[in-house]
């Protein structure tokens, strides 16, 4: 009874009753960093020497500063300035002012009135120069603030005056920067003029103040001013303002000026003269006679190839170059070492004699020297061209500096090319460069001479010199010289007969260049089949009347004479009733292992069906066509699989999968499009695949396998989304927003199959974050891309987006996994250019059964060489990959300078590999492949006050780091080595 007593009583008084407690908001907190200005203001007040003041200064320099302070900085720095007696203060107070207007998001406009009135008791010229100097960094700030620039301008005027050289240059700086024609100035620089700029306007030394110093140079002889003043014309016609001829004497006179600084600049002035009035009369000095003015520049500007400065040289060499509407003969004039007077060359003693004698004149001598010239020539002036233009090529192509040579070299190859006639003559000057001491020389002037090889025919004695080259110890000599006998012309077939025997020489002393000298030889043949025609028999040994032994065909020279044959044979029909019974049998074993060399021929009374013959000749125009079509029909098909059931859809998918593929094998030109199209379908069959009724309607533990089907196939779609966006170049903002879509879904599949392997679908909050990160990540990225995106799964993701924000994470993956099933396939859009990296592994080839020996522990040099294509930045991105039989792995990273360019699509990788490891009872095949890297890393998104999980943050956490990864691109090859192990 007491029991049941006490029972009731606590039924009735021990009542517990909840009342629901509203939770008080969090507290926000306000990080408030402390003001630069106000530090900055107290260890100026601290410092008690000026030492201690530029020390401050430095250390304040040091840091950075947020845009919102720059202004209040700048303000107290400005205090401090007018207190500050000592000049080297006050001039780096100056130089933090420019240095604080270069800040991002910090408009300079506020203080430039501040920064002007200082000019005014400074007098300090060093100090005056720095503000200057700042005052020019405010103005290229202000684009957009023409009355600031007015004004700046209009300083700069009335500091022209100033006795020190360093502030005319800091104020001729700024009238070159930021000067205009729209109010031109007075000559003094007081102000705008009353009249206004033409509607081209020129600069004319009566108009503006930069022109009017440099009209007088002896006004201030000083070179800096001079210079400064040519700089501040030159980036007044960059602008687009014309200067006026009326300079072009003044200009002239510069170009013998006592410095350097200031002949090359005149030498720049001259060079734009001449391009803004070519067809212009000027008189020429001693004389009645006129020249056109490009000619005369011309011809001064060669006289400055022999300047005393090598700068000089260097520079005026590289203008001649860019001097394309001179006239023929002055163009000649310069290969030519005969001084011209009045454009005739003077006659010797002997000559005028002999012409006296035709006349049948005598001379009597009883008068003293009746038989003298009629004209009296001055050796000092020759009328129509200066001496120093007579040979100024030759001259630059001998000077002592290789800088002079090489610009010498590159300037002829730009006249030469617009010039046949001229190519014709510069040939034998270039030739002769080939036997430069310089390295760098002599390839660019193989290069020069490849440009020009449709204007030239190489003589016997020609190619001789240009042969010699192939002994060079470097590599890049050797196949710069193949890749230009590839686009040559020679005259006869001896010419061909010493080609190809210095070409074997070659082969012989450096077997690496074997791909090299069959190319060259495969160009030699096809341009040259009549000049071969006569050499088959001595070639290939062949005899009339007495069999000939068969050769190796192991042999690389004798390949290479096949090469040569063969390509020859194409244009000449008459050419196959020459081979022997054994060079059919040879063809036919080169046309299918070297098919790039070899092309397909029609051999007379043979049955030779070859399937690349109806590729070659189907490879037109109108196949291309058809092949685009077909692409484009084939992904409009795929776009109707939302009406099929899932077995129909994915049939569809693999059919124009391995469609595309043939596709690719077929078309090279469609190749890169064709293969893209069949990653991006094989990525959506994989996620459809993985998106099965059977998976998703049964528990976990009853199909383990298809959750591991699942996930594996999510990893494979992650992978091939990186290969769609780095492995090919030439996408579009709408091709990378499809993959950046496609990779969103496979890492939505993940984080589903993540939460069904967890007890409870429960999921780390950290997990939620990133995924909701990554969907804001693709908005902000994509924003314009959003509109093609309509009714696909991001779409609606971000129609969900605040209900996601907002609910747990049980709830987000019962969302996500419905609006993943339910999304649809995205249509791909057709890339207009798009192109697939490659890369193809020459050396080594894989075929030897000859192993490296090496002693264990040791290292062993292993030659690469490899041709990439379409691969931007290789430098940086391509990787070596050695892989060892048991399993170890070594990634090397090739140095910059083992890349080279020879075309703008192709690289070309030429390195060493060193290889190292213990002793090995066999030899094994070690793995050589390259590999592509890649980096990639969603932007921060902004930061926000959507209300997350967790009470303790107010926006979503951080970016992650970059994604890095390597594509394997090329084809692996083996290569046996056996690590032997030491003596002891």
């Amino acid at each position: 009874m007491a029991a049941h007593l006490k029972k009731r009583v606590y039924e009735e008084f021990s009542k517990v009753v909840q009342i629901p407690h509203e939770e008080a908001p969090a507290k926000k907190l306000r990080l408030s960093k402390p003001s630069k200005s106000a530090a900055l203001h107290i260890d100026l007040c601290k410092a008690a020497s000026a030492t201690d003041a530029l020390q401050y200064l430095l250390e304040f320099a040091r840091k950075p500063v947020e845009a919102e302070s720059v202004e209040g900085v700048i303000r107290i720095l400005l205090e401090h300035y007018y207190k500050e007696t000592d000049n080297s203060v006050r001039l780096r107070i100056a130089s933090l002012l420019g240095l604080l207007s270069k800040t991002n998001g910090f408009s300079p406009d506020c203080v430039v009135d501040d920064v002007i009135n200082t000019l005014g008791n400074e007098k300090s010229h060093q100090v005056l120069a720095q503000l200057m100097d700042s005052l020019l960094v405010i103005g290229g700030q202000l684009p957009e603030s023409p009355a600031v620039r007015r004004r700046l301008v209009q300083v700069a005027c009335k500091l022209l005056s100033d006795t020190n050289f360093g502030v005319r240059n800091k104020c001729l700086q700024l009238l070159g920067f930021l000067g205009t024609v729209e109010t031109p100035l007075t000559k003094d620089g007081e102000g705008p003029s009353s009249s206004l700029g033409p509607k081209h306007p020129t600069v004319h030394p009566t108009e503006h103040p930069t022109v009017h110093k440099t009209e007088h140079p002896t006004e201030h002889p000083t070179v800096h001013k001079t210079e400064a003043a040519l700089k501040a014309m030159l980036q007044l016609h960059e602008r687009g303002m014309k200067i006026h001829q009326i300079i072009y004497e003044q200009a002239c006179r510069l170009l013998s000026d006592d410095y350097e600084q200031v002949r090359s600049a005149a030498v720049q002035m001259v060079w734009v003269l001449s391009q803004l009035y070519p067809e212009s009369i000027v008189p020429i000095p001693s004389s009645n006679e006129e020249i056109r003015l490009v000619d005369d520049a011309f011809g001064k500007i060669s006289h400055m190839v022999s300047d005393g400065s090598w700068m000089v040289r260097v520079q005026a060499a590289k203008t001649l170059g860019s001097m394309l509407q001179v006239s023929p003969h002055f163009l000649e004039q310069t290969l030519d070492k005969k001084l011209m007077s009045d454009l005739r060359r003077k006659r010797t003693a002997h000559e005028r004699a002999k012409e006296l004698f035709a006349s049948g004149e005598f001379s009597s001598g009883r008068k003293w020297a009746d038989d003298a010239p009629k004209e009296k020539l001055d050796t000092n002036t020759v009328n129509l061209i200066a001496s120093g233009a007579c040979g100024a090529f030759v001259h630059g192509l001998e000077d002592e500096m290789f800088e002079v040579r090489i610009a010498a070299v590159e300037a002829l190859c730009q006249l030469a090319r617009s010039s046949p006639s001229f190519a014709e003559k510069c040939l034998d000057f270039l030739v002769d460069m080939f036997n430069d001491e310089i390295e760098e020389v002599r390839l660019q002037s193989i290069h020069v001479l490849r440009e020009i090889s449709t204007h030239i025919t190489l003589r016997e004695d020609q190619l001789d010199t240009v042969l010699a080259v192939l002994e060079d110890s470097s590599r890049d000599i050797r196949e710069a010289l193949h890749e230009l006998l590839c686009y040559t012309n020679v005259s006869t077939k001896e010419c061909i007969q010493l080609a190809l025997l210095e070409l074997l020489k070659n082969l012989n002393k450096y077997p690496t260049d074997r791909n090299s000298v069959w190319k060259c030889l495969k160009f030699l043949g096809s341009r040259h089949p009549t000049l071969v025609l006569p050499l088959v028999p001595e070639l290939l040994s062949t005899h009339p009347y007495f069999d000939t032994p068969e050769p190796d065909m192991d042999d690389p020279a004798y390949i290479a004479v096949l090469v040569l044959v063969f390509n020859a044979a194409k244009s000449c029909p008459t050419m196959p009733a020459l081979f022997s019974d054994h060079t059919f049998r040879h063809y036919a074993y080169l046309r299918d292992s070297l098919s790039h060399l070899v092309p397909p021929l029609r051999l007379p009374g043979r049955k030779q069906v070859y399937s690349l013959d109806s590729v070659d000749s189907g490879c037109g125009s109108g196949s291309v066509e058809s092949a685009k079509l077909f692409l484009q029909q084939s992904l409009n098909r795929v776009s109707t699989i939302q009406n099929l059931e899932t077995p129909g859809a994915q049939d569809l998918l693999n059919f124009t999968i391995r469609d595309l593929q043939r596709l690719g094998e077929l078309q090279t030109e469609l190749a890169g499009a064709a293969d893209f199209c069949a990653t991006f379908l094989r990525c959506q069959l994989l996620l459809m695949k993985a998106l099965q009724e059977k998976l998703w309607n049964m528990a976990v533990p009853l199909c383990p396998k298809q959750n591991v089907t699942a996930t594996a196939a999510a990893q494979q779609i992650l992978e091939e989304t990186y290969k769609l966006e780095f492995l090919y170049s030439g996408l579009e903002s709408r091709q990378v927003a499809t993959i950046h879509h496609v990779r969103l879904q496979a890492k939505t599949l993940q984080l589903v199959l993540t939460a069904r392997t967890r007890p409870g679908l429960d999921l780390p909050i950290g997990s939620c974050e990133k995924f909701l990160q990554e969907i804001e990540s693709f908005q902000r990225m994509f924003l314009t891309e959003l509109p093609h995106l309509q009714d696909s799964f991001v779409d609606k993701l971000l129609e969900i987006m605040p209900r996601l924000l907002s609910c747990k994470p049980l709830e987000l993956v019962k969302i996500l996994q419905t609006t993943l099933r339910q999304s649809g396939l995205l249509q791909l859009r057709l890339p207009e250019q798009i192109h697939r990296a490659t890369a193809t592994i020459i050396e080594p080839t894989g075929e030897s059964d000859n192993p490296l020996r090496f002693t264990s522990g040791l290292v062993v040099a292993l030659d690469i060489d490899a041709t990439l294509e379409h691969v931007q930045d290789p430098q940086d991105k391509v990787k070596v990959q050695v892989l060892y039989p048991d399993g170890q792995s070594h990634v090397i990273h090739p140095k910059p300078a083992d890349f080279r360019k020879p075309g703008p699509t192709r690289h070309r990788l030429i390195t060493q590999v060193y290889l190292s490891h213990t002793a090995w009872t066999e030899p094994s095949q070690v793995e050589v492949r390259l590999l592509l890297a890649y980096s990639s890393s969603s932007s921060s998104p902004s930061s926000s006050n959507k209300s997350g999980w967790s009470d303790s943050i107010d926006g979503l956490p951080p970016a992650e780091a970059a994604v890095e990864g390597t594509i394997p691109f090329s084809k692996p090859v083996k290569v046996f080595i056996m690590p032997k192990p030491a003596r002891r």
